[in-house]
Parts: C-alpha cells; structure tokens; sequence
C-alpha cells in the first residue's frame, strides 16, 4: 500500500530537501548495489529495536525499502511496517519490492519527515543513514510525535573520525555530501535527536566513521499514546 501527501518545498528546510532528492535522483537505479558495506550496520540497528509481534515501526527515509525484511520479520504478520522517503525515485523502488514480495502489512508513503502522518502511533522509528532528517528539528519534533511515550529508538549514520584518524574528515564530508543537502554537522550528528530520547547511548563503527546510537523517546515529550501490544 502506497500513499502520496503534499509536499511543500518552502520553510527553512526546502533548499535541503531540494537538493537531496536531487541527488538521489541520480543515485536510486544503483543504489542498492552500494548496501554491502553498511549492511551488517543496518542489522545490528534494526535488532537494537528488539521488535515483538504486533508491534508498529516506522521506518524513517526507507529508501528503496532495503530494511522492510528486517523489520517484518520482527513485527509478525500481526504488525504494520510504515516506510515514509521524500524521494519518488527511492520509493518508487520500494514499492516494486513491496508489491513483489506481497506485503500485506507494510504501507508506504511518499512525504517528508517534516510533514508525516500516521494513522496510528509507533512502538519504534528507524533512521538508516538520514543525516538530513537528524540535523531538523521541525522533522524531529514530527516523527517523535508519531511515536508513543518510551517507544524504540534506534540510528545509524556517519559522523567524523576523531583523534589521529582525524585527517581523513574531508573524505568523510565529501562523502556524505554524495547523499545529503546539509552534509555537514557531522561531529555529533545525534545532538539534535538525544535531548529528545532517554536512556540514549552511541556505539561507534567502521572504525570510527559511522555510529548506532539507540535510545526510547522520552515519556514527556509530547509522543502518541499507543494501543499497539
């Protein structure tokens, strides 16, 4: 199941959004071939869910809807896996996926971050490598409010080396600049999201370049109230 919301590209965020579809544009035909490096980060993060039957995800910039495997096979048949992306091009291939695999709970919607609505709350949010969703805090406070009080948390992404492996930061930000329209921030990427979370802590990957950070949203923030089990 697929659904469209309007978009509009005005607000402090327009120009970020513009400028990353533009490049996912170009990168949504072969994007699937470049997920072996990250893959066992992506079920590392979706295992730090702890998913039970019955529960609902969302899953935050699904792309061409790698993780939606993952976390249905955490979900049961009795769950709903929602995957929103801003990118018709990256979805587009998430709902061939979809359709071909027959998934009969997982509901796809083509918005951005900052505008989502959920028919329902979530137990649990996703975020694979969405610097550009972490780094707004309007798409924050959005996806936090589709989420119930103390519901999962769990991120991935990329942030800078630190100590002598510092040098190779400049790499690091032109890489990130291949995906994103506000590559940079990349220090503690997670600063804008944790203030928002409990029992938040961050594990370090790929050396150093990448992170997991895992937390629950906090019970006074303003999420849903979820009737999910």
């Amino acid at each position: 199941m697929s659904e469209h919301f309007h978009q509009p590209a005005d607000g402090p965020d327009g120009p970020v959004r513009a400028r990353s579809i533009a490049k996912y544009r170009k990168r949504a035909a072969g994007y699937d071939a470049t997920r072996g490096p990250t893959w066992p980060i992506r079920e590392r993060t979706i295992a730090a869910l702890c998913l039970r039957p019955g529960q609902r995800v969302l899953d935050v910039g699904c792309g061409t809807g790698l993780s939606l495997a993952l976390l249905l096979a955490g979900v049961g048949e009795t769950g709903m896996v929602y995957g929103v992306d801003q990118s018709p091009d990256m979805l587009a291939i998430a709902r061939r996926r979809s359709a071909a695999a027959q998934w009969a709970n997982v509901r796809l919607l083509h918005a951005a971050a900052q505008h989502l609505s959920l028919p329902e709350p979530v137990d649990a949010l996703l975020f694979h490598y969405t610097h550009d969703v972490l780094r707004s805090p309007v798409a924050l406070a959005r996806l936090i409010a589709c989420a119930r009080p103390r519901a999962m948390v769990a991120i991935a992404g990329i942030k800078y080396f630190s100590g002598w492996l510092a040098p190779l930061n400049l790499w690091v930000y032109l890489k990130n600049h291949g995906y994103n329209g506000a590559p940079g921030e990349l220090g503690s990427p997670w600063d804008r999201i944790a203030p928002l979370l409990e029992d938040w802590r961050v594990t370090p990957t790929q050396f150093g370049m990448g992170y997991i950070g895992v937390g629950r949203v906090a019970a006074d923030t303003g999420g849903a109230e979820s009737s999910a089990v």
